[in-house]
């Protein structure tokens, strides 16, 4: 059989594979038409949330690091051939700066490794951006005890450097093949390296800020430190932006006149609407588009690096969060994902009986060996599913605190908070489409792999 006769048949394969799928489709079942409706909640909800305020200010610092910070800076501290403890350790505590989702930190990890990062590193980076939330941390302390939030600050930091050094030596050929090659500098690089470094930093200062304040989740309760971030955190968020604007100004000569014009509709709209800060964020973001088209050209080489991330990123995005919603429903919906919920809940306790309720009745005895097997079993399956879920910015706290509330065990909810912010079907998509599908197996296998033995080990100790 030629190798036209072997395409057909593949295509032919699929086809019916498709008609199959959809002859059988359960279109008529109340679980099915309850999932594409959380499939389009969750996807509906990720765009009120997530794309204006997270992923905008991400694409544009994505897109800045490959205009503004040169190769030779990147290949310095993060390349193959940087100092492993410097590399190492400023991409295990960036989580700590970035108060980021999955899907948020994607086109930071793709900035930096498109200019030269090391995978170990930018692996690192890749898992510490949404890992390592202070603020998550200190609220898992506070909601679902002081033993899971210490073991979660430790093992996330702990997880991006092991992970990260197990990706370069697994790759290890493949990471010396790249530093072995000549280094290949960019046209602009000069020009790049000739900018002041102060002016950089200021430059990205301004826009993490941005980042991180927009994003800043409300507390529990309405008193402390936290609370009065939240409470002014659209006014340090307006701070950010003046300090972006004088940037612009100053060290890129955009002509003041075209700022000033760029930032009156999100100032009109910041006071015509105080109670929907979305609605200036909008406005002012599309001033900042506005401006590339009038700045030099570093802004317009700007402006083509955010739209690259935006257009390879997004649709990936959307489509995961979609699947995500169907298969395990809304971070609002009640049982309503194409999985049961009870059937989650079931699987994860500290024993099987609630799962052998479900399946052989009340009075079902569990087994000596499904006993023996079952701390395994509920860390992975934790594990595993933490890894599919899609998880906002906190959001996996209160999720955890119901699950707990149903009997979840405490290692796998250790499992779930190791593997669950950092990973997600949408992110898995993106990560794929960066470092292609076996890095992205390793990744993800380790990231379960590790999660489950530390799960494991947390809940013998504290049991």
């Amino acid at each position: 059989m030629n190798e036209g006769s072997r395409k057909e048949l593949k295509i032919l394969g699929g086809l019916l594979g498709v008609f199959a799928i959809l002859y059988y489709l359960p279109v008529e079942t109340a679980r099915f038409q309850g999932a594409v409706i959380e499939a389009f909640k969750l996807v509906k909800w990720y765009a009120r949330e997530h794309v204006l305020l997270c992923l905008v200010p991400a694409f544009f610092i994505a897109g800045a690091i490959g205009v503004f910070i040169s190769q030779n800076a990147v290949m310095k501290y993060f390349g193959p051939k940087a100092s492993k403890w410097l590399s190492y350790s400023v991409a295990s505590v960036s989580g700590t700066i970035l108060a980021v989702c999955s899907c948020t930190v994607l086109p930071l990890f793709g900035g930096i490794y498109m200019r030269g990062a090391g995978l170990g590193p930018a692996i690192a980076f890749l898992y510490s951006g949404p890992a390592i939330n202070v603020l998550a941390i200190v609220l898992t302390a506070r909601v679902l005890g002081w033993q899971l939030g210490v073991a979660r600050a430790v093992g996330a930091v702990v997880f991006s450097v092991v992970i990260g050094l197990l990706m370069h030596l697994i790759f290890l050929k493949e990471e010396r093949a790249k530093a072995a090659q000549p280094q290949q500098v960019f046209i602009g690089e000069d020009e790049k390296a000739a900018r002041p470094l102060w002016q950089v930093v200021l430059y990205f200062f301004s826009m993490v800020g941005i980042l991180v304040f927009a994003n800043w989740g409300r507390p529990l309760e309405p008193v402390g430190v936290w609370y009065a971030i939240y409470h002014a955190k659209w006014v340090v968020t307006g701070f950010f932006a003046i300090l972006m604007g004088v940037c612009l100004w100053r060290f890129f000569q955009v002509r003041l006149l075209w700022i000033a014009l760029a930032a009156v509709p999100a100032a009109v709209l910041a006071f015509a609407f105080p109670g929907y800060p979305v609605a200036a964020f909008a406005a002012g973001s599309a001033g900042l588009a506005g401006l590339t088209f009038v700045g030099g050209a570093e802004l317009k080489d700007w402006r083509d690096q955010t739209w690259g991330f935006a257009k390879q990123i997004l649709p990936l995005l959307f489509g995961g969060v979609l699947a995500a919603g169907f298969f395990l429903g809304s971070p609002s919906g009640k049982d309503a994902g194409i999985v049961p919920n009870v059937w989650i809940q079931a699987l994860v306790g500290d024993s099987p009986s609630a799962l052998l309720s479900l399946t052989a009745g009340a009075d079902a005895h569990a087994p000596g060996w499904l006993a023996f097997i079952w701390p395994l079993w509920t860390n992975f399956f934790a594990s595993f599913t933490g890894a599919l879920m899609y998880f906002a910015t906190l959001t996996e706290v209160p999720i955890l605190r119901g699950l707990l509330d149903s009997g979840m065990g405490q290692g796998p909810a250790l499992a779930l908070l190791l593997a669950g912010p950092a990973l997600s079907l949408p992110s898995m998509l993106v990560i794929n489409a960066i470092l292609g599908p076996k890095k992205t197996l390793t990744f993800v296998g380790l990231v379960v792999v590790m999660a489950t033995i530390t799960g494991m080990m947390f809940g013998a100790i504290v049991n």
